[in-house]
This record gives C-alpha cells, sequence and structure tokens, in this order.
C-alpha cells in the first residue's frame, strides 16, 4: 500500500514600499507596514523610500572637503616619509600631502603640478623615487577609493576656519552669490559682518554716516563730498523725509574714504553741483554685540533692478547690504531694533514686540505716515511674517505672534484689512516657513496654514501627532528652521542638535523623521547658491558655519543612523509565518556598507530563530543580527534588489538597517519582498 505525499505549504511573497515616516503612537497591530516605530538621520524621499541624510561639512569660501581630490603615486619610499607630511618632485614644482602609504605607494591629495618618474623629496630630503605620472583617483576598490576621499576630505576641513570673534553665529545669510555670517568680536563688545571667500572668513567694512538736511537733487550716490579740506565718497543718499527734488527733507548719508579730517556741522558741496547741510561729524557705522539676525532679499526699484539684502536681529536699527554699501534703516521708534522683518508688496515690514511697521511703497528708507508709512497694533508679541500665496494682488501676509495668527490682506495703508485667523494658535520665533502652504511650530505642534483657491481663506491643522512624544521635550528649545526646495522639505532645529524633517509631495505630508547632529543649528540659510543650486548654510555654537547636505560626515564625525521598520503581519496578525528571505532594494549612486537585522513577534524570545543568528540587545527584544551586508558597491544609480536569508517563525517581523560611517555617500531603502510560510493560528 502506498502512501500520499505531503504537500508542503506554499511560499508566500508581500511587498511593501517603505513610507509613512516615524509613528510613535499608532498602535502597532495597526501601524503601516511601511512605516518607522524607531529612526535617526533618516530622511524620506519625495518619491518615497527612506534615505540617510546628506553630511555637512565646515564653510568659509576655501575649497571644499568634499570637492576633494587623491592621486596615487607608485614610488619606493627610501627615507622617512609621515602622514601629513608635503611630498615634491625633485624639481620642486610639484607637491601633494600624504595621506595614506600603502606598499610601493603614496596618496596625495591637495596636489599642485604633476609628478613624474624622478626623486621625491620631503622639504629638501631625498626621501625615496616614483615611477611615471601619479594616477588621479585610482583606488584599486570601491571600499578604498571612499576611505581614500574621506581622508583627502579632513585634509582640506583642517584648513578651514571658524568665523572670527567669539560664541555663537547670530546670523547667516546668502546673497548675490556669496554667504554671509555674524558673530560677536573677541571680547563680545561688538558684532562684526563676515563675508565668504577663497581665503576665508573676511570683515565687511561698515564706513560712516552723517545726518543732512536740505539737499538739492545733485547730491547723489557716488558723489564727493567735500566740506573745507574734509572730502569722503558718498556711497547712499538716504532721504528720510520729504523729497530731493523739493530741496526740503532730512536724510543721512553713508561714507567711505573719508580724508582730511572730520566733517562739522554746517554747510557743504558734492561733486555733482550739490549743495546741502550737515549737523554734524559723522560716526562710525557699528553692531551691538548679540541678538538674533533675520533677512530677506528683495529690489524695492522695480524692473530689472537688483535685490538688495535687508535685516533685522532685535538689537541694532535694521539694515539694507548691497554687497558694497551697508545703510541702517532708522524707522523713528525710540528703541529702533526690530526683530523680525519681511518684504511685502514692495513694503519693508518690522516689528517692534507687538506692533508691526512699515515703510512707504518702495522706499525703505522712509518711516513717516506722510511717505506712506504705517502701523497695525498685534495684541501680542509678534513671532515672524510669511508671505501667502495668491497673485501679486491677492497675496496676504501672515503675521505670526506667540499666542495668535493674523492675516494682512490688501495692498497698503489705503485697503489693509488686518483679520484675526486664530486666537489660540501662534508660532515659535524662527520656525515660519511656506511648503506651499504656511509650515509652523506652536505649543500644541506643527501647524499648516493652507490656502483655499475656491473661497480665498485658509484652513488650519496640527499636523505632528505621530512624533508628539518625540516633540513635547523639545518644542520650547526650537530654534531654526528652512525649507529645502528640491526635496520639499520643512526642517525644523533645535537647540540641542535634534531636528525633524517633514517630507511633502503634492502639498501631502508624506511624513516626518527625526535628525541627531552633533553640531546644533542655531541659524540657518537656505537658497540658491553662486552655482544656481540650492544651497544651505548653518551657524552653530561653536563658531563655525557649516555647508549641509554635502559631504560624507558630520564635518569628519561618524553619522550613525538607524531605521526600524513597523512589526508586519502581512494582513494575518494571528498568523504565524515562517519567514525565508528578504530581498530590499536599494539606491544610490556611490559605494556604501551598512547592517540588516531583524526582530520577530513583537521582539519575543518565544519563537525558535536559526542557532548561528545571535542576540544583540535583550532590553530591545530579540534582535536576530543575521547580515552584515559590507560587500555592496555600485557605479550607477541604482543597485539590482539584494537577498537576505531569514530564520524564524512568528506573527510578524520588523526589519532594521543600521550604518556608523563618515566614508559613505547617501543611498536610500526604497521597498522590501518578504518570502514566507503560513503556518498555524495562534491559539
Amino acid at each position: 500500500m502506498s502512501s500520499k505525499p505531503v504537500r508542503m505549504p506554499a511560499q508566500d511573497t508581500k511587498f511593501f514600499a517603505f513610507n509613512g515616516g516615524l509613528d510613535l503612537v499608532t498602535p502597532p497591530v495597526e501601524m503601516s507596514s511601511g512605516a518607522l516605530r524607531s529612526a535617526s538621520n533618516m530622511e524620506i524621499g519625495i518619491n518615497g523610500g527612506y534615505t540617510r541624510i546628506g553630511g555637512y561639512e565646515r564653510y568659509s569660501g576655501k575649497a571644499k572637503p568634499s570637492a576633494a581630490i587623491y592621486a596615487i603615486l607608485t614610488c619606493t619610499i627610501t627615507g622617512s616619509v609621515a602622514l601629513g607630511d608635503v611630498l615634491t618632485d625633485n624639481a620642486g614644482t610639484s607637491f601633494g600631502t600624504v595621506i595614506a602609504l600603502p606598499t610601493g605607494q603614496a596618496v596625495l591629495t591637495r596636489l599642485t603640478g604633476t609628478f613624474s618618474t624622478g626623486n621625491i623629496k620631503v622639504g629638501a630630503t631625498v626621501v625615496g623615487t616614483c615611477v611615471g605620472e601619479q594616477q588621479i583617483a585610482a583606488a584599486a576598490t570601491p571600499a578604498l577609493n571612499a576611505s581614500y576621499r574621506n581622508l583627502a576630505a579632513d585634509v582640506y576641513r583642517a584648513l578651514i576656519a571658524v568665523v572670527p570673534g567669539s560664541g555663537s553665529i547670530l546670523g547667516v545669510h546668502q546673497y548675490n552669490g556669496s554667504v554671509y555670517a555674524f558673530r560677536n568680536n573677541a571680547g563680545a563688545t561688538a558684532a562684526v559682518m563676515h563675508v565668504s571667500s577663497a581665503s576665508g572668513w573676511t570683515p565687511v567694512t561698515l564706513g560712516e554716516e552723517i545726518s543732512f538736511s536740505n539737499a538739492n537733487t545733485s547730491v547723489g550716490d557716488g558723489d564727493t563730498l567735500t566740506q573745507g579740506a574734509v572730502t569722503a565718497t558718498v556711497s547712499r543718499v538716504v532721504v528720510q523725509t520729504g523729497t530731493l527734488l523739493s530741496g526740503v527733507n532730512t536724510g543721512r548719508l553713508i561714507l567711505a574714504g573719508r580724508s582730511g579730517g572730520n566733517f562739522a556741522a554746517g554747510a557743504a558741496t558734492s561733486s555733482g553741483g550739490g549743495a546741502l547741510t550737515l549737523s554734524g561729524a559723522q560716526s562710525a557705522i557699528t553692531l551691538l554685540p548679540g541678538g538674533r539676525y533675520e533677512f530677506d532679499n528683495w529690489n524695492f526699484g522695480g524692473g530689472t533692478g537688483t535685490k538688495k539684502m535687508y535685516g533685522c536681529n532685535g538689537v541694532n536699527r535694521g539694515f539694507e547690504f548691497d554687497g558694497t554699501t551697508f545703510v541702517p534703516i532708522a524707522t523713528g521708534m525710540a528703541t529702533d531694533a526690530p526683530t523680525h522683518l519681511k518684504a511685502h508688496k514692495n513694503q519693508l515690514f518690522f516689528s517692534f514686540a507687538g506692533s508691526a511697521q512699515h515703510s512707504g511703497i518702495g522706499t525703505p528708507y522712509a518711516w513717516s505716515a506722510v511717505s506712506g508709512a504705517a502701523e497695525l497694533a498685534c495684541g501680542d508679541n509678534i513671532t515672524g511674517f510669511l508671505g501667502l500665496a495668491g497673485s501679486e494682488t491677492s497675496a496676504a501676509l501672515g503675521i505670526y505672534t506667540r499666542n495668535r495668527t493674523l492675516v494682512l490682506y490688501g495692498n497698503s495703508p489705503a485697503d489693509w484689512n488686518l483679520v484675526p485667523y486664530s486666537e489660540e494658535a501662534g508660532a515659535l520665533p524662527y520656525t515660519i516657513q511656506f511648503v506651499g502652504q504656511g509650515v509652523t511650530l506652536d505649543d500644541q505642534g506643527i501647524t499648516l496654514l493652507a490656502t483655499t483657491q475656491n473661497y480665498g481663506n485658509f484652513q488650519n491643522a496640527v499636523v505632528s501627532d505621530k512624533i508628539t512624544p518625540y516633540l513635547n521635550d523639545l518644542t520650547i528649545t526650537a530654534q531654526a528652521s528652512c525649507i529645502v526646495r528640491r526635496k520639499n522639505q520643512y526642517r525644523l532645529f533645535f537647540s540641542g542638535g535634534d531636528a525633524v524633517y517633514m517630507t511633502f509631495k503634492s502639498n501631502k505630508i508624506m511624513g516626518m523623521t527625526p535628525i541627531s547632529m552633533p553640531d546644533p543649528v542655531m541659524c540657518i540659510s537656505s537658497a540658491e547658491g553662486a552655482s544656481g543650486q540650492e544651497e544651505i548654510y548653518f551657524g552653530s555654537t561653536d563658531g563655525y558655519v557649516y555647508q549641509m547636505d554635502i559631504g560624507t560626515s558630520f564635518d569628519g564625525d561618524r553619522i550613525a543612523w538607524h531605521a526600524e521598520l513597523a512589526f508586519n503581519h502581512f494582513g494575518g496578525p494571528r498568523q504565524l509565518k515562517t519567514f525565508r528571505k528578504g530581498v530590499t532594494e536599494v539606491t544610490g549612486s556611490a559605494y556604501c556598507e551598512f547592517s540588516f537585522s531583524y526582530s520577530l513577534g513583537y521582539g519575543s524570545t518565544e519563537f525558535d530563530a536559526s542557532t548561528s543568528e545571535g542576540l544583540t540587545s535583550a532590553l530591545a527584544g530579540t534582535n536576530w543580527d543575521s547580515f552584515v551586508w559590507d560587500q555592496f558597491f555600485w557605479d550607477g544609480r541604482t543597485l539590482l534588489p539584494t537577498e537576505a536569508d531569514i530564520t524564524g517563525t512568528a506573527e510578524n517581523i520588523a526589519l532594521m538597517f543600521s550604518g556608523n560611517s563618515d566614508e559613505f555617500e547617501s543611498f536610500t531603502l526604497n521597498s522590501e519582498i518578504i518570502h514566507y510560510t503560513t503556518r498555524r493560528s495562534m491559539r
């Protein structure tokens, strides 16, 4: 008698995409299969997937560490050569800094000239001979290439200095292709404005100012001001009341290159045939220490004129800067130290506590009612302004206070309509951004203010409920925010180095992830750089300005990251499954290494697993550290799906990915296919 063959259960496969972001509040059985139950230093891609964030590196205008290259010199070393030495050829015309000394080779960076066959020296001492020309970026393996690039970056990094002075960076801003940074001087007696350059941070000369009255129309920018033997160049004529045409006016001249002594009260002339009366001696333009700088670029001249930089910091007068001339703006306030600003409808808005004030139309120097300036009382301390979407005529201005939100409609004092939008929700300072809609942080969480074209009104919602436990202790430490246009992101930074990245697609939130950096973001600028591409710079507590989303490290420190996905039951929360294999799709453009592991049955130790797999973290559940993927590399843009065996039986599985390195470019974990066999129902 023959027995019937035993039919083995069929093997199932389930696909799920990695998306949704961090979710700390949804019950595990209800969580989306691609959501994260824990994560650090991963961001959500605009098309889904979890991307290990880019690095950041110090910046001053000098050559960037991430742009460093290396060359390999085939040579025989006969003398003493150490890492960091500068090798030269026999003629002394080619140079390179040593970053590695593998057998029969010297790896060099900061190269000048081309080495060829002959003696090589350290200083005047011959230390060996080289054979043939150097080979640029010719490492034997992708891993070695990543290592050498990292070592080369370290050499360039050491050449970049802090912004001179003391304390934290007070403000950083991009204007006309340059990066500007403000920091207190060494004695903290004044703040100094610096600009990036090929030689590093350079202080900006602010010039002098002098008050005048009754200037005629022949007084203009670029004139030479003369009073007796004293002369100076007029960098800017600042008319505050009246007009030059009428000859009845008051204002200030911004001066440069004064010689022959000091000006005094009395008549003076300009080289254009102008006449005016000076009120007294000139004074140096200086900045009081401290404060927090905020900026906006705007062209008040209209047409094809050039935008200028406008700024304020709550300690000094607001100012205008065009790359050469620094113009303090006098509003007439007794304490003339605006905290926030925004150019709107061709008028410059400043905030003073609960008062929003603006200049005349197209006249950022004029702040009298006669010139069209006005004041709007907001009933609470203003924390920032935000331009809201619409056409040139219908766009509105959001005015946020600590506890309420207002919207200003209209075009000028003739038709302003200040409408209270919310009497309960406001915004914390420096957290206000526009990502297709207004995004802010309030005590309740991250809030949206979305436009509705059909009705012209606004709708508000708190959208950070899934990460509320993470935000609870951080909210009051919010320090800065920015948008990342190419990634459709809102980024929110806290004083201890923590951050939240929120990704949007078609104005819908794809999710949020937590970030942790060793250098806190104290101020930040995101704008189009000199290259035409978006660039992000931030200032930190150590006096450095850093460029973000560049390089493979946190300014030389390793980037530690992990992504732990939700427990996935594949539609059967009480059905046991024997897991067989995982297939992960990874995309990127450079060599990378990372680790993979998994946890079964909510991390319970009840279920069997392969005896070859080790328990690595009993406190976090049973993590079967089955595989360390340390041999992956690719030269194209996409890595083919990568398979790994999985062993164990349970009702669900959570995948875990991690890494800790300063050598690897960003890459994206896109999705997973799990192979498993369905077993019995749990009793």
